[in-house]
């Protein structure tokens, strides 16, 4: 039986359990439908072409129903609460709401962080809902419609600041099976307002696969301000496709930070559309490979509007047989004029079987604009290498200096100290231990 029909054969168990009550039950099935057409990506997709996700396919996944019990305790969690004892936390397992490991601490007035399944007939949730994330060209957002149960909704109300950050913590539990999860989520930050989100994603240990289908969308009203950080540390079982779709208005900025630590294969998508003038967006993506591993960065800044800003760092150090791919497409139309767009993608490979695919890009239909990108791949600075010896420092703890000084570029651009403090020890922890 091929892949496919298999997920076409489990929507109909999912539809008999869900879509009598759901308010999206039309999506849903436009969604399969556009899954069963368009099948999962191949390499000989031009946007795939350095991603197979055949052993992803292979796996008879396990998804677990509202009507399964929770499993994980405090003592399972308690290395991934990784925002500090301030923060608000919603805690998923295997994509469910798990509200007796969840703390909702002193929000704001009006600030809504919920689960999504909880929320669907809020105002904010039937105006957003599946408007950004496109089911029309990719399949594993077709899939992720088609099958989210749960996720986060959060809405913050116009002129509120969230000062704590909001930690969306999700952990795969394959511990008895492989799993699957779909998590959603939908942000909406209305005018004039600012919040600061971490989005993270863990396993508990265990032999079997993990799958997890991840579609998040952004809103950013006016004069808003978001900060939203992706920390993707799953196990080397784990394969992990995401998309993340910002939506920025006038005077609105979006800044994301995208962490990538673990897994076998991991996909992740970014598209931000500036669609109207004075829109900022920062994007920086750091990126750690060892063993054989695969991480592939996709991401598209479309600036619709004029006088929009965007600026894009993504940096790696690939070891091992790992296998790095960045994708980076600026987008300007024609009506874009005064854009000022930037992209920077730099590699280090610590191992000569280590392997990097950049392919930067700029699409440009207006003329007064200022735009450029780059990439560049290589070994450490003998230079400075040789520069930290000759002060009497060993060579392991040189390259660990200089490795730690690379990814700090993109970790120190987290504004969340308690979140920054933990990736620059657990950065610096285990580029000590790298092989070289």
């Amino acid at each position: 039986m091929e892949s496919k029909d298999q997920y076409l054969n489990k929507f109909n168990s999912f539809s008999d359990l869900y879509l009598k009550k759901d308010s999206h039950a039309l999506l849903r099935k436009e969604s399969i439908q556009r899954f069963a057409e368009l099948g999962f990506p191949t390499t000989k997709n031009e946007e795939w072409k350095y991603t197979n996700v055949l052993p992803i396919t292979k796996v008879d996944f396990r998804s677990s129903t509202p009507a399964d019990k929770f499993k994980l305790t405090r003592e399972d969690i308690k290395d991934f609460l990784i925002c500090g004892s301030s923060a608000t936390i919603l805690v998923f397992e295997n994509g469910h709401y798990n509200e007796s490991l969840s703390v909702l601490n002193n929000l704001p007035k009006n600030v809504v962080v919920a689960s999504l399944a909880s929320s669907l007939n809020d105002a904010a949730v039937k105006e957003h809902f599946g408007k950004y994330a496109s089911i029309k060209t990719e399949s594993f957002i077709a899939l992720n419609t088609a099958f989210s149960h749960d996720g986060a909704f959060i809405h913050v109300p116009g002129n509120a600041v969230v000062e704590q950050p909001i930690h969306l913590l999700y952990v795969s539990d394959a511990r008895n099976a492989a799993s699957v999860a779909y998590p959603r989520n939908l942000v909406v930050a209305e005018k004039s307002s600012q919040v600061k989100i971490v989005e993270s994603f863990h396993c508990m240990q265990a032999d079997n696969h993990n799958f997890t289908d991840s579609v998040t969308e952004i809103v950013v009203k006016e004069n808003a301000l978001i900060e939203f950080n992706k920390i993707q540390n799953e196990t080397a079982e784990a394969f992990h496709i995401n998309h993340t779709e910002a939506y920025l208005s006038k005077n609105s900025t979006f800044n994301i930070n995208t962490i990538t630590l673990g897994g076998e294969i991991v996909r992740n998508n970014l598209h931000i559309v500036l669609n109207d003038e004075n829109g900022t967006a920062h994007l920086y993506g750091l990126y750690l490979l060892n063993g054989s591993q695969l991480v592939d960065n996709h991401t598209l800044v479309d600036h619709a509007k004029p006088n929009c800003y965007s600026n894009e760092l993504y940096k790696g150090i690939i070891d091992d047989k790992a296998h790095g791919v960045f994708n980076g497409k600026i987008f300007v139309r024609q009506d874009a004029q005064k854009t000022n767009a930037y992209q920077s993608n730099k590699n280090i490979l610590l191992s000569n079987d280590a392997s990097m695919n950049a392919k930067p890009q700029l699409e440009i239909f207006a003329d007064d604009v200022k735009c450029s990108h780059g990439a560049t791949t290589g070994q450490i600075d003998e230079e400075a290498l040789f520069y930290l010896r000759s002060r009497g420092i060993g060579e392991e703890t040189a390259r660990a200096l200089l490795n730690t000084a690379f990814a700090s570029d993109v970790i120190n651009h987290i504004t969340i100290d308690e979140l920054k403090n933990n990736l620059i020890t657990f950065l610096s922890t285990k580029l000590k231990t790298v092989e070289v």
